[in-house]
């Protein structure tokens, strides 16, 4: 809606760039005024919203997501809610943490089609595990 808003608003000549900046260079080469002038028309012929629209689909989106961080984070959650050792709470927290970068970077080499998807998962774990070193170097 952002661009239909300022194509709208722009006279032909602002539109038409508008619209060509708005494309992929592949559709640039084969697009002429013609078919330019034709996307404006489209856009001046349809009805534009007074404000922002937020449908179903968004907050279905916006469901998944809150669902998926969640799911992703209370595994790392589990073990203080075992023990009341803290020190032995996080180590066991790292480890989850670091098990879980390991099965999503196989998983992930697995998806790419990498011959041996053991060892995305392996960078991905040091990735993690400097991750960590940074965050208890800064205190944390």
């Amino acid at each position: 809606m952002y661009l239909a808003r300022h194509v709208v608003a722009a006279d032909t000549n602002s539109a038409h760039e508008l619209i060509q900046h708005a494309l992929p260079a592949s559709f640039i080469e084969i697009t002429g005024q013609n078919e330019l002038e034709g996307m404006r028309r489209r856009l001046l012929a349809r009805p534009m919203p007074a404000g922002p629209v937020l449908g179903r689909r968004d907050y279905l989106a916006a469901g998944v997501v809150f669902l998926l961080v969640v799911l992703a984070t209370f595994p790392v959650v589990v073990p203080f809610m075992l023990t009341d050792d803290i020190a032995l709470a996080m180590r066991a927290s790292r480890g989850v943490t670091l098990l879980m970068l390991f099965v999503v970077g196989w998983a992930l080499g697995r998806y790419a089609g990498y011959l041996r998807p053991a060892l995305t998962g392996v960078f991905m774990v040091l990735l993690g595990g400097a991750l960590i070193a940074a965050v208890k170097a800064l205190g944390g």
